[in-house]
């Protein structure tokens, strides 16, 4: 296992190219601080171009996922800058640049989510492109609680939850549960705690046995599809199908698939 020296974010590359991103910071509830958002920004900026990673989680230690905002970290800017719009505008556009990088990443990143999921917490659950919890966890967006709307979590939230359930969560600022999550997208499954990591694991390695040329084709299409119209979807998409084809990975899996064999895959 690899750590970065202070410890709050554990890095762990595991077999089958499968990197594992641990949050530990547990005295602040493993919120997003200006650290903590660097080095999460980081590490996915590194494995986006590193042919030895194929699938990403972002897990966590202790009983809470990811509180969000570092709230006294916030609070003593607040008392300290002098400019302290310029101070906010820079850490939040920071923290949207990091979501961002989950999004835009060419390796599909795997929620873990064990524990409390909260504000920009549930905003990094619902950037990654899949989510497995713990049956106990639970998820909010409970800024309007505190005099500060969760908007830069809205984006996320409202791209994966109805317009309803997102609204719900931002306007009430309640917890939901893993069922609840589960019911509105905003999470695929839940299971039991024990059974968390290794039904995570499992899943990426079912990942991981994927192409990663056409996995990296296919995950970039899809964000992109989601804001064009129908007419253009489907034309961005056939030209899309059409690369894919001339990729000797698509022609191996034809072959393989009609030879009733495994494919080789060259990620080319």
């Amino acid at each position: 296992m690899m750590k970065n020296a202070d410890n709050i974010l554990e890095v762990e590359h595991k077999d089958k190219g499968i990197l594992r991103l641990i949050m530990n910071d547990q005295k602040n509830k493993n919120s997003l601080s200006n650290l903590m958002i660097e080095k999460i920004n980081y590490e996915i900026k590194n494995a986006s171009t590193n042919d030895q990673v194929r699938v990403i989680i972002i897990a966590s230690h202790g009983d809470v996922f990811c509180s969000g905002h570092n709230l006294k970290e916030i609070k003593e800017a607040f008392e300290k800058n002098d400019d302290k719009e310029s101070y906010y505008l820079e850490l939040f556009k920071k923290c949207s640049l990091m979501m961002q990088a989950i999004v835009n990443c060419s390796k599909p990143v795997i929620a873990e989510v064990n524990g409390v999921a909260t504000a920009a917490g549930c905003q990094l659950v619902a950037s990654c492109d899949l989510a497995i919890s713990s049956e106990s966890s639970k998820f909010a967006t409970p800024g309007i609680n505190i005099g500060l709307f969760c908007s830069t979590p809205m984006v996320a939230l409202s791209r994966n939850v109805s317009k309803k359930e997102s609204m719900m969560m931002l306007l009430t600022g309640e917890m939901i549960d893993a069922k609840e999550a589960k019911r509105i997208s905003l999470i695929n499954d839940f299971v039991s705690e024990d059974q968390l990591t290794r039904s995570v694991m499992e899943l990426a390695r079912k990942i991981s046995e994927k192409s990663q040329i056409v996995l990296k084709i296919g995950k970039k299409a899809f964000n992109k599809q989601l804001s064009l119209s129908l007419e253009d979807a489907y034309e961005y998409t056939s030209e899309i199908m059409t690369k894919n084809m001339m990729k000797e990975d698509a022609i191996e899996g034809i072959t393989s698939f009609l030879e009733k064999r495994d494919p080789n895959w060259n990620d080319k």
